[in-house]
């Protein structure tokens, strides 16, 4: 959507960021009687949403796993519902918080469904709940064989979402032909990726994560170097 980004409050006259809080409502009253300043409106998506899972942690020691999981999945498609990657008219990296809370809820729903939980897969889930929400990623080397599937599918539909957006912003900015022919192969690439459905090899899941970060840098810095770094990378997938 697009929005008017500074705000003021008709009843006590502040002025705040949208952007930053995702809301209409005064910071300083509480009077929902605002208005945007602004003559022009600008694309935004995302929210001013964390992802908070003190409460999950604080949960490990005193509930069984099977509750423990149930409930970083809702947190963690909460904040995955409520995110978007562009911020007052700017493209924002696809960063590992988004890709860790798919992770968790994927992975979550396995452990609801599974007969017996591995101490491989629970030592790899409690690491992903570890730093979740300070953007810490475990390496693909530590992720547990059996759960490779869980990887594959959270980073293609991270890629699907932030591909849609990256193409939204696109089409707002004169982004050239070089890039927007990259943006389509890239969504080739992540089109055949969601159709695995969790099948996904994870070290092509690694490239195309960083072919896509390559791709926004040239979008939202004109980088060229990231731009033939994104092509090249993306020649070499099978």
């Amino acid at each position: 959507m697009k929005i008017r980004g500074t705000r003021e409050c008709q009843n006590c006259g502040t002025q705040w960021s949208y952007y930053d809080t995702g809301s209409v409502a005064c910071p300083t009253c509480e009077s929902m009687q605002s208005v945007g300043l602004e003559d022009d409106r600008v694309q935004h998506t995302d929210s001013a949403v964390t992802l908070d899972l003190a409460e999950a942690r604080e949960a490990v020691d005193e509930r069984p796993l099977r509750e423990v999981s149930a409930l970083v999945a809702d947190t963690a498609r909460e904040y995955v519902r409520k995110r978007g990657f562009i911020k007052g008219g700017e493209l924002q990296p696809l960063d590992d918080t988004y890709l860790v809370a798919q992770e968790l809820r994927h992975i979550a729903d396995v452990f609801s469904r599974a007969l017996e939980i591995r101490d491989d897969e629970e030592l790899y889930f409690f690491s992903l709940l570890r730093g979740a929400d300070t953007g810490e990623r475990p390496a693909t080397a530590d992720v547990p064989e059996s759960l490779y599937e869980v990887r594959g599918l959270a980073v293609s539909e991270s890629l699907h979402d932030y591909h849609d957006e990256m193409g939204d912003w696109v089409r707002e900015h004169d982004a050239g032909r070089e890039g927007r022919n990259t943006l389509e192969t890239l969504g080739e690439h992540v089109r055949r990726a969601r159709a695995l459905e969790g099948g996904l090899d994870i070290d092509t899941a690694d490239t195309l994560v960083s072919s896509a970060r390559d791709l926004a840098r040239y979008f939202r810095e004109g980088d060229e170097n990231a731009l033939v770094s994104t092509r090249d990378t993306l020649d070499r997938i099978e």
